[in-house]
């Protein structure tokens, strides 16, 4: 199958149109696409979150053709491409083209889509609170026609504690934190996918009237705003907060395309 087959079925459910929209509306930066087109046919597929030095390696091995990630293999500016440093993004490439492996990254697309990777997040917290993924009214921050980033939403009374042991089990991490009173009954919360932790998140997590804050990436100061404004904080690994959705889309691409798809696991953090 060739790439930009592939490439349009990807878009189908996240398009690219909703990154330019979103940079546009909100100021923001991406670099969604294909970033790598080796020009090999593609007959298997390998979904990483990141394209990491071992998601390569399982490529090869495989024979994976292509790699599907939601983080853009090259965001920055690139100043140079070496071989002999596999931190540098450049070795990465390299060993990509020479191995004949493709790099489409699927990013702010992905997390604003309608069932993308933010709204999968609210699903999963939801299901931890209500013991299903059900649906709910939300208040969105940066609204889209069909999507969106930042939800606050109501849940079923539930004491911080159960519902922080529960992330760990459906997020699979133990690697949570949390803050505020153990006891503290949570009845709305506002989540945010990646590194959502800024001064407009807070902002609006507290305007929703929240109880509780969950994204990752938590500066200090974040932290002491949030609990000062009356709320818990969650802090998720950015890799947690991400994979259950893009998972999802995983399991979403399985379904429409005819090739052989594996997921690579590889929480680094």
């Amino acid at each position: 199958m060739k790439l930009n087959e592939i490439y349009k079925v990807l878009d189908e459910i996240a398009p690219k149109a909703l990154s330019d929209e979103y940079c546009a509306r909100f100021h923001a930066y991406d670099n969604s696409g294909v970033l790598v087109d080796s020009g090999e046919e593609i007959e298997k597929i390998l979904f990483s979150l990141d394209l990491t030095q071992g998601a390569i390696d399982e490529a090869i091995e495989t024979g994976a053709k292509l790699i599907v990630t939601h983080h853009p293999a090259i965001y920055g500016k690139i100043s140079d491409v070496l071989i002999n440093d596999p931190a540098v993004v450049g070795t990465k490439l390299i060993r990509c083209i020479k191995n004949g492996i493709s790099v489409i990254s699927m990013h702010l697309n992905l997390d604003v889509a309608k069932d993308g990777i933010d709204e999968n997040l609210a699903k999963g917290i939801r299901f931890c609170a209500n013991g299903q993924e059900t649906p709910a009214k939300e208040e969105r921050m940066h609204c889209l026609e069909d999507g969106g980033y930042g939800r606050a939403y109501c849940v079923e009374e539930i004491p911080l504690s159960a519902l922080t042991e529960n992330l760990k089990k459906i997020f699979s991490t133990a690697r949570i934190l949390s803050y505020g009173k153990a006891d503290k009954k949570i009845k709305k919360i506002a989540s945010f996918c990646g590194a959502g932790a800024d001064e407009e998140t807070v902002a609006f997590a507290a305007a929703s009237g929240a109880d509780l804050m969950v994204s990752s990436d938590f500066k200090h100061h974040l932290l002491t705003m949030a609990q000062e404004r009356g709320m818990a904080v969650i802090v998720l690994t950015h890799y947690a907060s991400e994979s259950y959705g893009f998972k999802k889309y995983y399991q979403k691409i399985c379904q429409k395309i005819s090739l052989s798809c594996t997921y690579h696991e590889e929480d680094l953090f």
